[in-house]
């Protein structure tokens, strides 16, 4: 009978400790409410529509739909921050925003980060210099130099905001060209960089290569071994979902794009499919 009290009293104490270690996790994950940090710190793969319209009920139905992120391109549309923080705040989720900003400079990043955004996707990286200033205006002291101004983010994000910041935006080094695959090795050992995307239609912009071409291939593969040699995430375009292995980080094609493709589906067709399977579109010449 001793025996089996002490048996029993020994699993209730594991059970106690095993029910405190849960606890404890839970209360550590709380802390990360950036859902695509989450996922791919679980394994999983993410995908984010891309917007470019600033009609608030597009940008909604993009939210709800399934995409774990959207990607709000600032680069290369004309989205204003006072638009697109309108469109953040009527729909933070379920896909959480991310923002590829025009440039490094302080005044965009700040304004990206002020209006809510859990990501900041960084063009054109061929430089060192070019993601540590994204770094350093996208992170809070002690790590960067953002400063506390006004915002929508504590609404959207909660009072412990400033807190959990640094721990919740990401940071996407975009490498577009020759130069940024040369540096591939050194931006994807910053700390502080997250995800390197290997951007499918610059690459063969810049390079003159096309997708296939064996110089393609090698400066994409300089890209990815970089990236996952340092322990980061890798990204692409969706085209590359289930093709290529390693990526784990997807663009989607735009709302617009999207539309036309739903459009040719409702009607009895099927969307356009020109390329193959694993190539993806060149940007600018989807219509």
């Amino acid at each position: 009978m001793k025996s089996g009290f002490l048996m029993c009293r020994a699993l209730l104490c594991a059970l106690f400790v095993s029910g405190l270690c849960n606890i404890s996790a839970q209360a550590a994950d709380s802390n990360i409410f950036n859902t695509v940090k989450q996922k791919l710190a679980a394994g999983k793969q993410v995908v984010g529509g891309t917007v470019t319209t600033a009609d608030i009920d597009i940008y909604c139905a993009m939210a709800n739909s399934g995409f774990d992120f959207l990607w709000i391109e600032m680069q290369h549309s004309p989205l204003t921050y006072y638009q697109v923080a309108a469109m953040v705040r009527a729909c933070p989720g379920p896909a959480v925003p991310f923002i590829r900003v025009p440039s490094d400079s302080e005044g965009d990043i700040q304004k990206a980060t002020d209006i809510g955004a859990l990501g900041i996707i960084v063009p054109l990286v061929d430089t060192v210099e070019k993601i540590n200033n994204a770094i350093t205006f996208a992170k809070y002291p002690p790590i960067g130099k953002r400063s506390q101004g006004g915002g929508q983010y504590g609404a959207l994000w909660g009072s412990r905001y400033r807190e959990l910041a640094n721990d919740n935006i990401m940071i996407v080094a975009m490498i577009e060209n020759p130069a940024g695959a040369d540096i591939a090795d050194k931006i994807a050992a910053i700390d502080q960089v997250d995800i390197v995307f290997a951007a499918s239609s610059d690459i063969g912009s810049f390079s003159g290569y096309r997708q296939g071409d064996p110089q393609y291939e090698a400066i994409v593969t300089k890209i990815k071994n970089a990236t996952l040699g340092a322990g980061k995430y890798l990204a692409g375009p969706s085209a590359w979902k289930g093709v290529r292995d390693g990526y784990t980080f997807f663009q989607a094609p735009s709302d617009s794009g999207l539309l036309r493709m739903g459009v040719q589906q409702v009607l009895g067709g099927q969307p356009e499919a020109n390329l193959p399977k694993g190539v993806a579109p060149i940007e600018g010449q989807e219509h």
